[in-house]
């Protein structure tokens, strides 16, 4: 069973960074994840809760496309 689709306010994607790079997170939301280009990590969104932790995140394959910037 796919997860359902969420929504992130843009003012709240606004102020979050990814923990290991300090660079933007952009949103995925195919998949309800947080995406940080710099460090090939996308982070899980559980019920609208980001959870920014490395250790909870999913490796982005190489050749997998990164979601550009949501604006």
């Amino acid at each position: 069973m796919a997860p359902a689709r969420q929504n992130l306010e843009p003012k709240f994607l606004e102020l979050l960074c990814c923990p290991l790079t300090k660079g933007p997170l952009r949103w995925d939301e195919e998949r309800s994840e947080l995406v940080s280009r710099l460090a090939r990590l996308a982070y899980p969104v559980r019920d609208g809760i980001p959870i920014l932790l490395p250790s909870e995140a999913r490796a982005i394959d190489p050749d997998e496309e990164v979601p550009d910037a949501a604006d």
